[in-house]
């Protein structure tokens, strides 16, 4: 196939600050000029080459997932200067510290959608072949990265719906586009078009869901669909959505096979996970197993975040619980030999076997939903409908909470939202949930500065979802290219 060039070159001008690495690189399985697909095989190899992107470590192989746990306080840093602090002390300008390595590779990301829809609509125009399934997943991913993109740049859909988000592109762009901010009630529509819209794509010839390991499916869709609809507040439209998704045939671990899933790929509860292999996708010492282990654990390990004494006392609710299995003593435990297990190996595939079923211990897949989500997704849905159905709730809940064989199962009388919150915390931890978790449901989020007894310039101890740094700035570079976004640049910076 040719290379991406023309269109990278598009994009960067029209959007981007720089375009970094992306006009040196030719990946083969890149979707590139109006010739690029032209059978289902072309469409599968482009959608091979949209997942891999979204493994970098701009994305989901590394720092939106980290940005999602560093600002949530459920970690802390054993010391500044190590790498991405700047995201746990919210030292965000729109010249320095701004992150725009997510605006750049994402709206990169969306462009390779929106390629690969204006290909598909040029071949099955003359082509026999079915194009769905491959049209269905581009709008699905589209979906995905509006919805995460949005998350970083837009106030919180119940906060303020009528802010500015994020420009809402959906095919490929003139070199001269100027692109300005939708507001976030039309991003999140458009999310919501996007995934309806391919719903019925991913149905086979008999009606049957569409699935394929390690691609958004059908099942995958409907699950975005429930976690969008789940920050917007439409609890009926979620829970819809979500038990929908329990029908389909994902099936929770039992306790004793959870810690060991993380080793393994494509397991029972997967429902989209990116798949990172040796010499495919693995970041090694820049990947989440890295940054997330012991100082020290291996070769060049830094230490760079570990878990929080508030995340620590809330899992050590019950020292039975079995997602202690994949936390491991941090560099607290190096230095004072006092047992600290703040470091976490999800991405390693546990403390004790850190090869997987790959022979790496950063070649672990990055589960972006699973079906325990999905099941905390319907908890508390369920319990804030219009007709709230407590017994169902707790029902749910308790489906989790039996990884935690000490604590009394929740009830109709007990469940609350702040019950399922903390087992979101539990569950989720180091996954990319907890900032976001905690400034849709508007909480007051502490960091654990005094750890180290270390001083944060850029926030306060505790902030909420007022403060302006809660979202990231439009960046210099952008705005320079693109003068009108300038004028739409977030309050505070």
């Amino acid at each position: 196939m040719k290379n991406i060039n023309i269109i990278v070159a598009i994009i960067c001008i029209a959007l981007f600050a720089s375009c970094k690495s992306f006009l040196d690189v030719k990946p083969t399985n890149s979707s590139s000029s109006d010739e690029s697909i032209n059978t289902v095989q072309d469409a599968h190899v482009a959608l091979n080459g949209l997942m891999r992107q979204m493994t970098s470590s701009s994305y989901y192989g590394r720092n939106f997932v980290m940005y999602g746990e560093a600002k949530g306080g459920d970690m802390t840093i054993y010391s500044q200067g190590r790498g991405l602090d700047g995201l746990y002390g919210f030292n965000h300008s729109a010249s320095s510290g701004s992150y725009s390595g997510f605006w750049e590779h994402m709206y990169f990301c969306i462009l390779q959608c929106n390629s690969i829809l204006e290909n598909i609509g040029r071949i099955e125009k003359i082509s026999a072949e079915d194009f769905s399934p491959y049209k269905g997943q581009a709008l699905t991913a589209r979906a995905l990265i509006y919805f995460d993109l949005v998350r970083l740049y837009g106030q919180p859909y119940n906060m303020n719906k009528d802010a500015y988000g994020v420009p809402n592109i959906t095919k490929v762009l003139s070199t001269d586009a100027q692109p300005t901010r939708a507001k976030v009630s039309e991003n999140y529509a458009q999310i919501i078009k996007d995934l309806n819209d391919a719903k019925d794509l991913l149905l086979d010839e008999d009606g049957d869901p569409y699935k394929e390991k390690g691609y958004l499916d059908y099942y995958a869709n409907r699950a975005i669909l429930a976690k969008v609809y789940l920050y917007m507040e439409n609890y009926d439209e979620a829970l819809k959505m979500a038990e929908e998704v329990m029908k389909g045939d994902y099936v929770l671990y039992e306790p004793d096979k959870w810690v060991s899933s993380w080793s393994t790929e494509f397991g029972s509860e997967s429902i989209f996970e990116l798949a990172i292999y040796v010499n495919e996708g693995d970041l090694g010492t820049g990947s989440l197993a890295w940054y997330q282990m012991r100082y020290g654990k291996m070769s060049k390990a830094q230490g760079f975040f570990l878990a929080s004494d508030y995340f620590l006392n809330r899992l050590g609710e019950d020292p039975d619980d079995v997602r202690w299995g994949i936390m491991g003593n941090d560099e607290y435990w190096v230095d004072y030999k006092v047992e600290r297990k703040g470091a976490c190996y999800k991405y390693a595939g546990s403390e004790s076997d850190m090869r997987g079923d790959k022979g790496s211990p950063s070649a672990v897949n990055v589960k972006v939903i699973r079906l325990s989500e999905i099941y905390l997704i319907a908890a508390e849905a369920a319990l804030n409908a219009t007709t709230p159905d407590k017994q169902k709730a707790a029902d749910y809940l308790n489906e989790i909470r039996r990884r935690s064989p000490n604590l009394e199962p929740a009830t109709a009388a007990t469940v609350s939202n702040d019950m399922i919150l903390s087992e979101r915390s539990k569950e989720l931890y180091g996954e990319g949930h907890r900032f976001f978790d905690m400034i849709r449901m508007n909480k007051t989020i502490e960091f654990n500065d005094d750890f180290q007894n270390m001083v944060i310039k850029h926030r306060e101890k505790t902030i909420d979802r007022t403060f302006y740094k809660c979202i990231l700035p439009i960046s210099q570079d952008e705005m320079n290219v693109n003068p009108p976004i300038a004028a739409q640049q977030n309050p505070g910076y």
